[in-house]
């Protein structure tokens, strides 16, 4: 599984992708079906198949997709049997039960919901009309389709797709299951087919009788086989063989699905981003590609990056235009490693250094600021030890991204929680932008937005999941505070509130 960093990642690509979208509204809308926490559960039962998409209002990735989708309704409603399109309002909070059960983390998120809800898999597709149509067409038929001539293997294995094909000498037994088990598990992401003859299929041995897995894809070596049926073993060559050996992060439509199972993939993932106009850029390109090559087996992947379509993940990362071309590694456990301005001399010896332990981990920060003096104090991740693991405080902390509405709604509230504390030195209330600062991920789970975490003077890490109101956060603060603060706090709680109010109070003369 992917760590919380690649995830998040990986939605902001998706994000990015979506973002680039955009088409007329339609007059009507009556083809989405619009569900709440009345309605959601006897709608899900009625159908075997339906796609739900979770959506917040002031989304602008969700506004971009509504029209996309509502054609995509209107479509698919005239299909035979109807395939219906449903969508439900995740930030409402009479629907956030159904949202916690269904793990949503960002917005938009679509899921496909088979058997009743029984089966719930991630929507991966397209963000556009069309490419929603043919996509969810798909996913409501066979998971995978019989190849039966060779006109049939020419509409599965396109030039552009990767396919996973199973050739066997019966549709039956052992092996036949395991692959027909692999294609139902890994639908949303992959395409799969199977066929009782080799000659049908465009490349390979075609005398093979099988049973083999013969994957196609349109880069490196245009298809691999495999016979290793056992369950985990085949879908690892199914992940691993589906991503190039350089994944190409540009404007080109046909690489994204590419990037995304990129982000996705829970290998180091080595990066280089370039200018692809740029004089050097054939040189660098082909220099990575020779690294590529003579790492394989070690548990690494290889993107490179157009800078000038890339500037989300460079955000991510907290780079600049002024260090590329660069190459940043991410291991799993979230540590960077970066080579700015880098030369393709440079390439394979600092990789090597890299691998030998010898490259220091570089950490995404904003400055510290040089004032801090509101009440809710700004927190990065070069201040975090200071402010919050060596202070000796209490420290309430909230993990926010500045398009978040939820966040922007808390920020009042927590300013008058600061204030309620301003007479107590052992609480600070604190705020850090996630997605310009590292995060320790053993320490703060950090999947959604806000995240709000206490961690005590003694040392005690703890989530907050109640109420954001100003009396839940004081009276949590005050459970969780050590013992010997206890008598202290609860009169200096008294007296900042009655300042907070005499304040406010005078604001209004």
């Amino acid at each position: 599984m992917a760590s919380n960093g690649f995830a998040m990642l990986s939605i902001l690509v998706l994000a990015l992708f979506a973002s680039s979208i955009r088409s007329e509204e339609t007059e009507t809308k009556e083809f989405v079906l619009t569900l709440d926490h009345s309605n959601f559960t006897d709608t899900i039962n009625k159908h075997d198949f339906i796609v739900v998409e979770f959506y917040a209002p002031w989304c602008g990735h969700c506004k971009s997709l509504a029209p996309e989708y509502e054609k995509a309704a209107a479509e698919l409603s005239s299909q035979s049997p109807p395939i219906f399109l449903a969508k439900i309002d995740a930030s409402e909070e009479s629907n956030k039960g159904i949202a916690n059960d269904y793990k949503i983390q960002g917005f938009p998120t679509i899921k496909i919901l088979r058997k009743g809800g029984k089966s719930i898999q991630d929507y991966n597709g397209p963000r556009e009309a069309a490419g929603i149509v043919t996509y969810v067409k798909k996913q409501s038929g066979p998971a995978s389709a019989e190849i039966k001539s060779a006109d049939g293997a020419g509409e599965v294995i396109g030039e552009k797709s990767v396919v996973a094909v199973g050739v066997f000498p019966k549709l039956s037994g052992e092996e036949f299951d395991s692959f027909m088990a692999l294609a139902e598990k890994l639908r949303a992401d992959y395409d799969f087919a199977h066929t009782l003859d080799a000659k049908l299929l465009p490349r390979g041995d075609s005398s093979v009788a099988g049973p083999v897995v013969r994957l196609f894809k349109p880069f490196d070596e245009l298809f691999v086989d495999s016979k290793d049926f056992n369950g985990e073993a085949l879908e690892k060559f199914v992940k691993e063989s589906s991503i190039p050996l350089v994944t190409v992060f540009d404007k080109d439509p046909s690489n994204h699905p590419y990037v995304s199972k990129f982000f996705d993939n829970p290998a180091t993932k080595v990066m280089m981003f370039v200018n692809f106009t740029g004089e050097t850029a054939e040189s660098l390109k082909s220099k990575f590609r020779e690294v590529a090559t003579s790492s394989k087996g070690q548990d690494l992947a290889f993107l490179v990056g157009d800078a000038e379509s890339s500037q989300g993940a460079l955000q991510y990362f907290g780079l600049e235009e002024s260090q590329v071309p660069l190459i940043i590694i991410q291991t799993p456990d979230s540590k960077k490693y970066l080579k700015a301005n880098v030369v393709v001399d440079q390439i394979e010896s600092w990789m090597k250094d890299f691998k030998d332990g010898k490259v220091a981990a570089h950490k995404k920060s904003q400055p510290i600021p040089a004032e801090n003096n509101e009440p809710v104090k700004v927190v990065v991740a070069e201040s975090l030890d200071e402010m919050v693991f060596n202070s000796g405080k209490n420290v309430l902390i909230e993990f926010y991204a500045p398009w978040c509405g939820h966040c922007q709604k808390l920020a009042p509230i927590l300013d008058e929680v600061a204030l309620a504390f301003q007479n107590d030195p052992s609480v600070i209330v604190a705020k850090l932008d996630a997605t310009a600062n590292d995060i320790p991920s053993d320490t703060f789970d950090v999947k959604g937005f806000p995240t709000i975490y206490f961690r005590s003077a003694d040392g005690k890490v703890v989530v907050y999941e109640g109420s954001r109101t100003k009396e839940d956060f004081i009276s949590f603060i005050e459970k969780n505070k050590p013992a010997s603060h206890s008598e202290e706090s609860s009169t200096t709680v008294r007296s900042g509130e009655h300042k907070t109010e005499e304040s406010a109070a005078k604001d209004e003369l």
